[in-house]
């Protein structure tokens, strides 16, 4: 039987350059139109006086002049960077203690994994609708608390400046809980069960190999919690609105970057130019600790 040659395979057909351009164009266009285009318009009407349903003219840094005398920027810049500095910290590591705990293969810890995953799920308004229900004066808190003989008198969670601002970082760290553990659950999956043995056996207890083992296998993904908390904290409004009333709470102490932006922009004759340099002030206090966040990484990664 005479051996016949195996045809040649085709060499493969090179792809035209603009092809992989083409297939990230929808997503390139959709950043561009509704990301990009709106930033660099922001910027530009910081620099004018434009008002919702009237044209501007440039003013130059008239606008940033006046932003430094509001008598509520000073309150605003510190709730948000209060917010902030106790939110990072708190979903950080407590989500991370959640995730360890429900990785557990223990009866019904599939119901506990839905139930702490359940205020992700949520609107942001109604759970914050509902905490103030409960935190109000004549509410569920200061009620059961007087019926059990543990409060004389109504504690002002949504009155006092302190307790309020307490109050709403209370909410998002019970609302963030569940969608940040997920996160952590998938990282703790990649951590090789023998570096835990292996830690054991030298005598290492829980809490060691929780430091030597467990937050060096996550570290990447405790990185990118604390971006996203972070960012998320300096952009705080729904806590705080409905918590405090929609006005900040007793004389709008408690108003953030974001409501300022809302209340400046509001009505119909809203001041444009003004609420979009508040909006790059908010963008210049964000960039701050996003790169101390990724400096603490690299560090971290040494």
């Amino acid at each position: 039987m005479t051996g016949r040659t195996p045809p040649r395979s085709r060499p493969p057909r090179a792809h035209h350059p603009c092809a992989p351009w083409l297939l990230v164009a929808p997503a390139l266009l959709w950043l561009a139109v509704f990301s990009l285009w709106p930033a660099l318009n922001t910027g530009v009407l910081s620099f004018t006086n434009v008002h919702t349903l009237s044209g501007g003219q440039f003013v130059g840094l008239r606008n940033y002049a006046l932003m430094w005398q509001d008598p509520q920027l000073r309150d605003a810049i510190v709730n948000t960077l209060l917010f902030m500095a106790v939110c990072v910290p708190l979903l950080t590591l407590l989500p991370l203690l959640l995730a360890l705990l429900v990785q557990r293969t223990l009866p019904f810890m599939g119901f506990f994994r839905t139930v702490f995953y359940f205020p992700v799920i949520a609107s942001a308004v109604v759970v914050a609708l509902i905490w103030q229900w409960m935190l109000d004066d004549r509410g569920l808190v200061n009620g059961l608390g007087r019926q059990a003989g543990l409060l004389h008198r109504a504690v002002p969670f949504l009155t006092d400046r302190w307790l309020l601002l307490a109050s709403a970082v209370a909410l998002t760290v019970w609302k963030g809980l569940g969608y940040y553990m997920v996160l952590y659950l998938s990282a703790l999956g990649n951590v090789r069960r023998e570096l835990h043995e292996a830690a054991a056996v030298d005598g290492a207890g829980a809490v060691r190999r929780f430091r030597s083992v467990t937050v060096p296998g996550v570290r990447g993904t405790m990185a990118l919690v604390s971006v996203l908390i972070a960012v998320s904290a300096m952009r705080v409004f729904t806590e705080l609105y409905v918590l405090g009333g929609r006005t900040g709470g007793v004389g709008g102490q408690d108003v953030s970057l974001v409501m300022l932006i809302q209340q400046a922009a509001a009505g119909s004759d809203g001041r444009i130019g003004y609420a979009s340099a508040l909006s790059v002030l908010l963008f210049a206090l964000t960039v701050g600790p996003l790169l101390l966040l990724a400096r603490w990484n690299r560090r971290g990664d040494r």
